[in-house]
């Protein structure tokens, strides 16, 4: 099962995230979503287990817990809804003066 986890820390990485939750069960991953830019985490992350019953047990005991200082929301991971792309559009606007300086 995929476990949801909001409101995390912005110091918790993967391992910190994998530590909380391996006393439930065997993880099979535990990561932290972060920005593709900066690097820095964007307080929400992901795990999962493979028991069902573990998964919702630590679903739980975890929901509402406070973890490093903030209280944490823990859920059953939704799958991802499909968006629409965004086309881009190469204009920028403009255009060619021939009155220059």
């Amino acid at each position: 099962m995929n476990i949801f986890i909001a409101g995390l820390s912005f110091k918790v990485n993967d391992a910190d995230l994998s530590n909380l939750f391996e006393e439930y069960g065997v993880i099979t991953s535990a990561k932290v979503i972060t920005d593709r830019q900066s690097g820095r985490s964007k307080g929400y992350g992901f795990v999962e287990i493979d028991d069902d019953e573990a998964a919702n047990k630590a679903i739980a005991e975890l929901n509402g817990a406070e973890y490093d200082g903030r209280t944490i929301s823990v859920s059953e991971a939704r799958p991802r809804e499909e968006r629409p792309r965004r086309e881009f559009n190469n204009y920028r606007g403009g255009g060619y003066s021939r009155n220059r300086y």
